[in-house]
């Protein structure tokens, strides 16, 4: 005769072994897995005022390379490798180059990672993020070296200023936590009749009262989605104060369309349900 208590502790002990199977797997595909599964992700971006000659082109944005201990860096070079093969008009790279981790930063790692960066055909832009002002995002030389390091290796660095490039107008805001941020320096020259891109690290400058009659694209990094997400839930951490701010496209007032890029690298190698993710945005008239 079979014993229903027997059965009842063998279905138990039988679900538990399961269970701690699934999390066992699960924690090695976050880990090892998911950290270095790149997504390109493709967007369509409709820009007034765009000049005919740039309609089609392509512009390829990349954020959060994170370069320091906590990951191999070769992972970003080898994505940068990949991406090269697109043969982007443009390219912007939205901040955050370094991890900071107390006083040590890898600048041997960035040089590397910068000697493999991916240019664009017509141009290449970047701005820094908030690590890239070292522990607790207060150190200027440490934003001096690696502004060098990026101008060095053909990035046009924009602080608090804009740049017209075959007619497409980039505006590149400082840092939101960093040391020298102002965007009423970066937005002094807006003019709404040019085709605009603004670049700014943290999404959270989108609720700042700065816009004016400012109507176009404000791209953006910093999140990392969340690194992960639950399934059905939204991400369990996020650094900003708008928790509405994950990653994607959000339709904004008066115009303003916001993209956030998931980021490239990772402060901790793990993610899951939020891959890596490089941008190819596809110019288009409105």
């Amino acid at each position: 005769m079979n014993n229903p208590v027997i059965k009842r502790r063998t279905f138990i002990k039988k679900s538990f072994k399961s269970l701690i199977g699934i999390g066992v797997l699960s924690g090695l595909y976050a880990w090892q897995i998911e950290p270095f599964w790149l997504e390109f992700v493709r967007v369509k971006m409709p820009i007034k005022n765009l000049p005919n000659n740039l309609i089609g082109k392509t512009l390829l944005q990349i954020s959060d390379i994170h370069v320091g201990k906590n990951f191999d860096y070769h992972f970003i070079i080898k994505s940068f490798k990949k991406a090269q093969e697109l043969n982007p008009d443009f390219v912007v790279y939205t901040g955050d180059f370094i991890t900071s981790d107390k006083d040590e930063v890898r600048y041997d790692y960035l040089n590397e990672v910068l000697q493999n960066s991916v240019k664009g055909k017509l141009g290449t832009i970047g701005i820094l993020g908030n690590h890239d002002y070292g522990r607790n995002w207060s150190q200027q030389h440490v934003a001096h070296k690696i502004s060098d390091m990026l101008t060095n290796n053909g990035i046009k660095l924009l602080q608090n200023e804009s740049v017209n490039i075959n007619e497409l107008n980039f505006i590149g805001f400082d840092d939101y936590w960093g040391l020298n941020f102002n965007p009423i320096e970066a937005m002094k020259n807006h003019d709404k009749y040019l085709a605009n891109i603004v670049l700014c690290h943290n999404p959270d400058v989108c609720d700042l009262d700065i816009w004016s009659d400012y109507d176009s694209w404000i791209l953006s990094g910093h999140t990392h989605g969340g690194q992960v997400k639950p399934p059905f839930l939204p991400p369990l951490i996020l650094p900003t104060q708008n928790k509405n701010y994950t990653s994607g496209k959000f339709n904004l007032a008066n115009g303003k369309t916001l993209y956030i890029n998931r980021a490239l690298g990772h402060l901790k190698q793990i993610r899951f349900n939020v891959r890596p993710e490089i941008t190819i945005f596809e110019l288009n008239k409105v």
